[in-house]
């Protein structure tokens, strides 16, 4: 049976090749056809697709298709529309390296989804874009010695640090009212810089039994839906970190810019579905990180929470500045969370020690480190994107010397089609 889907597939992108119209239908139809088989895997795949905002009619067809094909029968569709996209190329080479590179992460997904197991940094690039460089946990160990020298007392160095964040914990009624307080400052640092839609909006709710600690869940028309997990105690400085990285200039604005300048700009219909394992999300969740920093640079973050955020807390704010000093200094531990993850899912070690390492290297406790694990669990390769995304991002930002034109470049990249291969380190 296998065998016979393959060939009828290869016959298809023969077929398609030879009648491929290279105009605005060409291009039309492609696009068209790569949102429906985008929404067909996503009926494979419980949260393969992260948003669809675009024709209910294609939603219908890609649930159509999902019930009639198989997962093989689905990559052969992948390859015959990556030829036709290819034949496009000259006519709109951006958009079709985009789509050429989205369909390539589509269809590694679609051997995984079979059962193939590839090892974690083949699995990296071919999601997105990038192949991780895993380094051992033992040169993180000076970054360790470093922050020892910032939290000093007796225990481990993770049970201090946890100790020490702990003081900073936002009370449960309180919760709401500083996140407020703290994507209104996001909001107001990103549209001085990105003209923004009058209409755009978003939906704050507060959910439990999540693997992630916030999610942003765009609706189309300018609108999201943010999600905050309040499984475990949520500290001061995640309000403007989770403010940024899934409002502003984070996911709602990228999500929004793409809507206003590709889909109703150019009417690229394509950009209607965001599947999760693609290249997309290397730059979605690097820039939300980088984010953070080109709305709050240092130290303009510490004084924030220390006068504004702190109060509505009911916290003290007279030791914000070392504690962002503490997490400043632990953001250079963020790789070593692709090497655990590589360890783990390439069967070098198992869930126990994955958690120990994840305390150790990422400074947490149990529970978070566990949090951490089963966040590896189900995304797997993705955590990648947060720290070399968000690395990648920056030293392309920072390549422009003035806060003007860094926002002027953040701008330009989440309006546009960029891959990985775009940001110039």
């Amino acid at each position: 049976m296998q065998r016979s889907l393959f060939i009828a597939a290869a016959a298809l992108s023969l077929a398609a090749c030879a009648t491929v119209s290279t105009g605005t239908s060409g291009w039309n139809d492609v696009a068209r056809d790569y949102v429906v088989l985008q929404l067909a895997i996503g009926e494979k795949e419980d949260g393969f697709i992260d948003a669809y905002y675009g024709d209910p009619a294609l939603k219908a067809e890609g649930q159509k298709l999902a019930a009639a094909s198989d997962l093989p029968a689905l990559a052969g569709r992948v390859s015959a529309l990556k030829a036709r996209v290819d034949q496009l190329s000259a006519s709109e080479p951006r958009r079709a390296a985009f789509l050429s590179a989205q369909l390539t992460a589509a269809a590694t997904r679609l051997r995984m989804l079979q059962g193939e197991k590839l090892p974690f940094v083949e699995e990296a690039q071919g999601l997105f874009g990038v192949r991780p460089e895993i380094k051992p946990l033992a040169s993180y160990d000076p970054v360790l010695s470093r922050i020892e020298a910032l939290v000093p007392g007796s225990g481990t160095l993770a049970d201090r640090v946890e100790a020490y964040q702990n003081r900073f914990t936002i009370p449960r009624e309180k919760l709401e009212p500083v996140f407020r307080q703290a994507i209104s400052a996001c909001r107001q640092a990103t549209v001085e810089n990105i003209a923004l839609p009058s209409r755009e909006r978003f939906d704050l709710a507060f959910v439990t039994g999540k693997s992630w600690s916030g999610y942003n869940y765009y609706l189309g028309n300018d609108h999201s839906r943010i999600e905050i997990n309040t499984d475990l105690p949520i500290r001061l400085s995640r309000a403007i970190d989770l403010g940024c990285h899934e409002g502003y200039p984070g996911h709602h604005v990228l999500n929004t810019l793409l809507e206003e300048e590709l889909v109703k700009g150019k009417g690229w219909t394509e950009f209607t579905v965001y599947p999760l394992f693609s290249p997309q999300s290397l730059l979605a969740e690097g820039s939300a990180n980088y984010g953070i920093d080109l709305a709050f640079p240092a130290p303009r973050k510490a004084q924030y929470e220390a006068a504004v955020l702190a109060p509505i807390a009911g916290l003290p704010g007279s030791e914000v500045a070392r504690y962002d000093a503490l997490l400043d200094a632990i953001r250079d531990l963020g790789p070593a969370r692709n090497t655990i993850a590589q360890q783990l899912l390439d069967g070098q070690i198992d869930e126990a020690e994955a958690v120990r390492l994840t305390q150790k290297y990422q400074l947490v406790g149990e529970a978070r480190a566990k949090q951490s694990i089963a966040f590896t669990r189900q995304y797997r390769s993705y955590v990648i994107n947060y720290n070399i995304g968000r690395d990648m991002v920056a030293q392309d930002v920072e390549r422009f010397a003035t806060p003007k034109e860094r926002w002027a470049r953040m701008k330009q990249l989440l309006s546009e089609p960029t891959l990985p291969s775009d940001l110039r380190r």
